[in-house]
């Protein structure tokens, strides 16, 4: 087969055997594709450059900046491969042309760019990845990932709201982390059981999680899940994170390019942890949100949508080799009946499928008539073998910061595979003591914690619903989790992923981070995450930010009206 240099041209007349080593092909292209480049931003420049620009003109200049944004990728992928050919044939690096300084990027709104040249080109993180020698093109695709996913979480924390430090910092409603119980477990975390340093502790651990922890776990998921017969430590992994278990699940098995079937919109995190190291597609089953005779709930799952898109998958080629299900569900709510969750089991051993069912937030329902069950609790499995249970403390303890995430599957050879990742992903000794005391202590639990968290939970719930239908805002009503699903589509015209994510903008530019819709594989634009799982003076002026995007998002609403009215 040939190499793709190959197909490269060479001078007229002349064997591509002929070439001379000093005039290699890849330096001249690489000094012309840098000066297409050049050329390229230049242009946008003068595009973006112009004042006085309508609602329509600036929705134009923004896609105009996205069309840029995919250009300057590409253009720097093939910088990346040009500099490596033209350094291994000439053994030298050809500079960059100087460039304009670049203006500060504002949530995808640049400021006006001055005209002066830099002596030293200033990339963004994501173009100086792409322009880099020492990355892999894996490499180059981790950092764009990273950089995509994450940029804005970054610019929260580096930016974070204090009432007394940084009253004008970023407040997030887009983390799903619970904040309404962090006195009782700061003064928890330091009484006296908890503090304990021993060589033990402070040297390697078993790589699964220290036996005690495991142990402890088992107890503790045989006693909250309801679990018919006692859990087997054995069969408990301990990994820093849920992410982390599920990215090790998605490792062992899968290959590369196979799949997960997942019902959308669901938590996002785990599209980054698949792709990360596993390179596993999660293949969205959508659910809708408007009631049909087929569709008798909001975003109900079936198992009819199950097959279908099962059926879809391998039409395409897809192998399928799991389902993955979040009970209670990220970021809807809903909680699966025992019923239901039989149902996706027994279709699941129908096609010979593992299910992984993330629990995280069993103990985060906080109406007391719904009562959660857990896959543990049922008295027999479909198959047993490939059902495999996620749970941590992150959520229902408000302690994301521990990094702990635990699996249970009765299926020793996934024990195996998975405990190997403790290598790279075990947590600290100390950590280990304390998460066990925490577990340990259920008088403590069911007596102080867990009635004021579902109590705190409640009461956030219930005052961020009011602001919400005070704005006759419709959100999808769940019992379960720190979070609420609201519906913003009447602030978008037209009803599309790009004015939803205009309005995300506008949030960021008022500095609060929210989940937009399509971060969660939602299938329809106009959806958003809200947590509300904070303290109320901070929650309040998280809501006041909102209220005026809102507002302001509804006045160009009305300007934009006006303007095609007249156009009319």
């Amino acid at each position: 087969m040939s190499h793709w240099s190959d197909t490269l041209p060479v001078p007229s007349g002349q064997r591509r055997d002929q070439v001379p080593r000093d005039h290699s092909i890849y330096p001249q292209l690489l000094e012309i594709t840098l000066h297409l480049r050049q050329a390229m931003r230049e242009h946008f420049v003068q595009l973006m450059s112009r004042q006085g620009l309508s609602l329509e003109e600036r929705r134009h200049t923004q896609a105009i900046c996205e069309k840029e944004a995919l250009l300057s990728c590409l253009i720097c992928r093939m910088i990346n491969l040009l500099q490596s050919e033209a350094a291994s044939d000439l053994e030298l690096q050809v500079p960059l042309p100087s460039e304009d300084s670049r203006g500060d990027v504002k949530y995808g709104q640049r400021d006006q760019l001055s005209g002066q040249p830099d002596p030293v080109p200033q990339l963004s993180d994501c173009e100086a990845a792409f322009v880099s020698r020492d990355l892999s093109n894996r490499g180059i695709d981790i950092s764009v990932f990273y950089q995509s996913s994450f940029q804005d979480y970054n610019a929260y924390q580096k930016d974070k709201y204090h009432k007394d430090k940084n009253t004008l910092g970023f407040i997030n409603l887009g983390t799903s982390e619970n904040k309404l119980c962090m006195d009782l477990m700061t003064e928890r975390l330091q009484e006296r059981d908890m503090n304990c340093i021993e060589d033990a502790l402070l040297q390697y651990p078993d790589w699964r999680g220290q036996p005690f922890l495991r142990e402890e776990v088992a107890r503790f998921l045989t006693y909250y899940c309801r679990a018919p017969t006692r859990l087997d430590p054995e069969n408990v992994v301990v990994l820093n994170g849920c992410c982390s278990v599920f990215s090790a699940l998605a490792m062992v098995l899968c290959d590369p390019g196979e799949a997960f079937l997942v019902p959308a919109p669901f938590y996002g995190g785990f599209a980054f942890s698949s792709r990360l190291y596993a390179k596993v597609e999660l293949i969205p089953v959508y659910l809708e949100s408007e009631v049909t005779v087929t569709n008798t709930q909001p975003f109900q799952l079936t198992v009819g949508k199950l097959e279908e898109a099962l059926l879809e998958a391998r039409l395409e080629g897809k192998k399928v080799r799991g389902l993955v299900l979040i009970n209670p569900q990220n970021p809807v709510g809903d909680i699966y009946s025992p019923d239901s969750l039989m149902k996706y089991l027994e279709f699941a051993k129908r096609y010979n499928l593992h299910v992984i069912i993330d629990e995280i937030y069993m103990l985060s329902v906080f109406d007391e008539s719904i009562t959660f069950h857990s896959v543990l609790s049922m008295k027999s499995l479909p198959d047993r073998n490939r059902t495999h249970v996620i749970w941590g403390t992150s959520k229902d303890f408000g302690i994301s910061g521990f990094r702990f995430g635990a699996l249970y599957t009765h299926n020793k050879e996934v024990v195996s595979a998975v405990s190997a990742f403790g290598y790279l992903h075990s947590i600290s000794g100390i950590v280990q003591h304390k998460l066990c005391q925490l577990l340990h202590n259920t008088e403590w639990i069911d007596k102080v914690y867990l009635p004021t968290n579902c109590y705190r939970l409640r009461e956030a719930h219930k005052y961020i619903t009011a602001k919400l239908k005070a704005l006759e805002i419709p959100f999808h009503n769940s019992s379960s989790g720190l979070y609420v699903w609201i519906n913003l589509k009447k602030y978008l015209d037209p009803c599309t992923f790009e004015e939803e994510r205009l309005l995300y903008c506008r949030f960021l530019d008022n500095k609060l981070l929210l989940s937009r819709g399509k971060a969660y594989m939602c299938k329809e634009p106009g959806w958003f995450c809200l947590i509300f799982a904070d303290e109320l003076p901070r929650l309040k002026l998280a809501m006041h930010r909102f209220c005026d995007v809102l507002q302001e998002q509804k006045e160009a609403l009305i300007v934009k009206q006006l303007e095609d009215a007249m156009r009319e």
